[in-house]
């Protein structure tokens, strides 16, 4: 598999119409996603020693880490609506091979910071409700 750009790497969000139309959220500069399982050990006298573990049992769970330049765009709009109304929305993460995993998230956290003579940035932490899946 060759090299893929990190700048393709993008974060989307639902319009909430039906079927759902994706948007960019915008002024990314790091995008990051983490795929989190909890075991469940149920390693026994038989288990020789070895830890044993249930195969597709646990919790799942993904979470987005992102952070960027402020904006202002519709789609930088709607996640801090959600953030502050503490709602679930669709997501969108697009690779630059076509891939693309869809789930609801919610904003568990959204930060804004700006130095006096520096640009206004962001940085946003969604964490998911429900399956992510292959789009």
């Amino acid at each position: 598999m060759p090299a893929q750009s990190g700048s393709a790497f993008l974060l989307k969000i639902s319009d909430g119409a039906s079927p759902p139309a994706y948007q960019t959220v915008a002024g990314l500069r790091t995008t990051q996603m983490s795929i989190n399982g909890d075991t469940v050990v149920i390693t026994h006298k038989g288990s020789a020693g070895w830890r044993d573990l249930l195969s597709g049992a646990g919790t799942r769970s993904v979470s987005v880490s992102a952070a960027g330049i402020f904006l202002g765009s519709v789609a930088e709009s709607a996640v801090r609506t959600h953030a502050l109304a503490g709602t679930l929305e669709d997501y969108e993460l697009s690779f630059e091979d076509g891939e693309k995993l869809r789930g609801r998230f919610l904003v568990q956290r959204l930060d804004y910071a700006g130095d006096f003579n520096g640009e206004r940035n962001y940085t946003l932490q969604l964490e998911s409700s429900g399956p992510v899946v292959p789009a």
